[in-house]
């Protein structure tokens, strides 16, 4: 018989709901921000459409990843 597992919850946050929450706001609000900056931009190739959609979305991934976190650290006592 193995060993129980054990886990830890150092922080109080939970880092799944965190990981969920970005990547579905990512999605949901980066997609339409992508699509919008795109059109004003001259995207000649394909390479250059997936260059400019990565860096959108990185800045866009950050902007969301850090506010989800603080608020499930923030409410990690509830």
């Amino acid at each position: 018989m193995p060993d129980p597992v054990h886990t830890t919850d150092p922080d109080g946050v939970d880092y799944g709901w965190v990981m969920q929450t970005t990547f579905v706001l990512t999605i949901v609000i980066g997609a339409p921000v992508v699509a919008l900056l795109s059109v004003p931009a001259d995207l000649p190739t394909w390479g250059s459409r997936a260059n400019f959609a990565i860096r959108v979305g990185a800045v866009v991934w950050l902007c969301i990843g850090i506010p989800v976190y603080l608020y499930a650290r923030s409410n990690a006592d509830a």
